[in-house]
């Protein structure tokens, strides 16, 4: 599986923050950029605010902010020392350009589903949602990431998609397409927080708790080899490449987010050399 340079680096970059510099000292490792994930250290007892909201932070002092793919270009963060005393620092964020693509042959009623799918639908919607909320203090992320399996590029985060004609929400994460079957892996460790074989739009599909509010999503998949509530380590396979749900060839869909914040899962993990 490819990818492991960026999960040595992310490590790394960890283990420089946590062993670096002054105790006190404001320090940020990662992209800013609209869909990009950062990790910052602060003084274990320290208080971080980006913007209004409060920001966890481990026992060590690290925490993860991320930037969504309309973020503003400037975020204000913040940072509380023990003495009630506050630090503001602006974070530049850079903006990007995003495709349009267009996917036509999909059944009319994965375009436009019939009322009585509806239902289905917004409880699916819930569920994930629901994941998304969850506040876990673990730091499963401190592993580092890899790419969840290998393939072609078929879809980047942040473009918008045509199907069959109309206008839809933008892509939200990345596809990776290959052949019925392929094994999908965990991007990091964490604890699985949904295994779900029936959801309309997405099929079999796999969510994983990273800590901190960092989640991943595996749609799509012809199975799923794990349980709900078991914790799974970086690169434990968690299912199969497939084309359930709302897809017109096999392929694996992809996502990360920061609470309800969509993350680019090529940025989280880094470039993956040779597949384009």
């Amino acid at each position: 599986m490819r990818g492991y340079p960026y999960a040595y680096s992310l490590t790394l970059a960890i283990s420089i923050l946590l062993t670096s510099g002054i105790a006190n000292a404001l320090q940020l490792d990662g992209a800013r950029i609209q869909g990009g994930l950062v990790i910052g250290q602060v003084a274990p007892w320290e208080r971080v605010f980006l913007d209004s909201r409060e920001v966890r932070v481990s026992p060590e002092g690290v925490f993860l902010i991320g930037f969504g793919r309309d973020a503003p270009t400037e975020v204000k963060l913040s940072v509380q020392h023990s003495d009630g005393a506050r630090v503001e620092k602006w974070l530049s964020i850079s903006k990007r350009q995003y495709k349009v693509s267009h996917v036509n042959g999909l059944p009319e009623s994965k375009v436009t589903p019939k009322p009585s799918d509806v239902k289905k639908i917004f409880e699916d919607k819930a569920k994930i949602a629901h994941v998304r909320t969850l506040d876990s203090a673990e730091s499963y992320f401190m592993t580092g990431f890899i790419w969840p399996a290998t393939g072609r590029i078929s879809g980047v985060f942040g473009s918008q998609r045509i199907l069959n004609g109309k206008p839809r929400r933008p892509h939200n994460g990345v596809d990776i397409a290959a052949p019925r079957g392929t094994p999908v892996v965990a991007m990091g460790a964490g604890r699985v927080v949904m295994a779900n074989s029936d959801m309309f739009l997405t099929g079999k599909t796999v969510m994983i708790d990273h800590g901190h509010g960092l989640t991943s999503i595996y749609i799509h998949m012809e199975r799923i080899t794990v349980n709900k509530d078991v914790l799974v380590s970086r690169n434990q396979q968690i299912g199969a490449i497939g084309m359930t749900g709302r897809a017109t060839g096999p392929h694996l869909h992809w996502g990360v987010s920061l609470f309800d914040t969509k993350l680019d899962p090529a940025l989280v993990v880094g470039s993956i050399k040779g597949v384009n």
